[in-house]
């Protein structure tokens, strides 16, 4: 699987976050950044009338290590 480096990891993370924070949850881009983070949280979306009220996240994201040599 092909890493990102650190920076480019934390790039994404953030545009992650800032999409949850602007109700952008829904966008194909959105599913991207997760597939790009691996991200393994929960997402939830609070519409009401068609407008989203709230948007959120719990952290599950946890970045996977590599195998240690024993």
């Amino acid at each position: 699987m092909l890493d990102l480096p650190k920076a480019s990891e934390e790039v994404s993370f953030v545009e992650f976050r800032r999409k949850v924070r602007s109700a952008e949850v829904l966008s194909p881009a959105m599913e991207k950044l997760l597939r790009l983070l691996h991200f393994t949280g929960r997402v939830s979306v609070v519409v009401q009338n068609g407008r989203v009220l709230k948007s959120g996240y719990e952290e599950g994201y946890f970045r996977q290590r590599e195998p240690a040599n024993l």
